[in-house]
């Protein structure tokens, strides 16, 4: 991580909203503020009115149609949304802080432990002036809790920029039904992303659409590798160990969820704790981790947040990459979203993004400025394929 004024700051629920931040070179002095609750929650509520994750009661098809229609392909009611919600949620004392380093030529980082209330919001896309997101002044990353990323027991893999990438692209999933299907259809071998990954890529072969990927092939090269990066499908249950990577995974394959319509998914806990029967023996993440699948991230929202995202910070990794929401793929949008036309695809450029940031010797800051190119063209000209509902849904935890 490049040397940098770096603030800490953190949020918890209770009667209020809680913030209390300190800044990496002077630890001692901390903050803290309260915020009634009615003054954030208008504007979280219509956060969650505007995000592709299911409300209560709603199907994945009903919550896209809902918010692919809604303020995230609406610049200007987006605007709104996203100036509210800045306001609601900044403290004015932390921006003055960070104002004053600004004028001082220093650009920020601001590694952010989001409480329940706050868990997705897409603190990159804040709009905090005419034409300026948060991510405009400053790099953002997700702050692990203590208890994840100073763990005794918590293995840390050293990074190799040469080293392997385990890219695992839209598994085929036994028994699959729609809501298990393809998110990225055909992936031609001179896709960009497969050419960048090039000679590094492992396993070698298909690049997508594979039946071959399951726990067993997947553990020993995760071990020696460099990086993970998985596209396809992440499902949460009623606690965050139970968040769920679906691979190709049969039901001859051995862990600690039950086999659903012919497959068994692999849960955090099977990372944290080794998906065969016997002694714990926990997976080897590498360095760097993507997970790009619907709220892969999502184990904020839990009172106890341990799920994918802690998983692999807890078993090596320095930066994990997920996603807040639920992801709209390049079908969901053409289907659901106004103005979209049959030639209208947005996932791989974010994907390809994800995999140029985690090369980079500081992904955070990498990533960041992705999204804040993506922020800039939708405040110039609106248009769906920069939307905030892809590019803001990506956050890097970085431990």
């Amino acid at each position: 991580m490049v040397n940098r004024p770096t603030v800490q700051l953190k949020l918890v629920d209770a009667d209020g909203l809680y913030y209390s931040w300190r800044w990496e070179h002077e630890l001692g002095a901390i903050q803290n503020i309260m915020v009634e609750p009615g003054y954030v929650q208008p504007a979280l509520d219509a956060l969650a009115e505007a995000l592709p994750t299911p409300l209560p009661g709603e199907t994945v098809d009903q919550a896209l149609q809902r918010s692919l229609t809604g303020p995230l392909t609406d610049r200007d009611r987006e605007a709104g949304l996203a100036t509210a919600l800045a306001a609601a949620l900044i403290p004015y004392q932390l921006a003055v802080e960070m104002n004053a380093l600004l004028e001082r030529g220093l650009r920020p980082h601001v590694r952010i432990q989001p409480s329940l209330s706050t868990a997705q919001v897409p603190w990159e896309a804040l709009r905090v002036d005419e034409g300026e997101r948060f991510v405009t002044n400053a790099d953002v990353s997700v702050l692990p809790p203590a208890t994840v990323r100073n763990a005794p027991e918590r293995r840390r893999t050293a990074w190799n920029p040469d080293g392997p990438v385990v890219a695992v692209l839209d598994p085929k999933i036994p028994g699959a039904g729609r809501d298990l299907g393809s998110v990225l259809g055909d992936v031609p071998d001179d896709a960009p992303l497969i050419t960048a990954l090039g000679e590094r890529r492992v396993p070698s072969g298909p690049p997508a659409r594979r039946g071959d990927l399951d726990r067993d092939v997947l553990e020993p090269l995760l071990a020696g590798a460099a990086r993970f990066l998985y596209v396809g499908h992440v499902t949460t249950a009623k606690h965050g160990l139970d968040a769920r990577l679906h691979l190709s995974c049969g039901p001859a394959t051995t862990g600690r969820a039950a086999v659903v319509n012919g497959h068994r998914p692999l849960t955090a806990a099977d990372l944290l704790l080794g998906h065969r029967p016997g002694p714990a023996a926990p997976w080897r993440m590498p360095n760097r981790v993507a997970l790009i699948a619907c709220e892969s991230g999502g184990e904020v929202r839990f009172a106890e947040p341990v799920g994918l995202v802690a998983a692999a910070v807890h078993t090596g990794a320095s930066y994990v990459t997920a996603t807040r929401w639920t992801l709209p793929t390049d079908e969901g949008l053409r289907h659901f979203a106004p103005g979209a036309t049959a030639s209208t695809t947005v996932l791989p450029e974010a994907i390809l993004a994800v995999n140029t940031a985690h090369d980079a010797d500081d992904p955070v800051a990498a990533l960041n400025a992705w999204q804040r190119d993506k922020a800039a063209r939708w405040e110039a000209a609106g248009r769906l394929e920069d939307s905030p509902a892809i590019w803001a849904a990506f956050a890097t935890a970085y431990a």
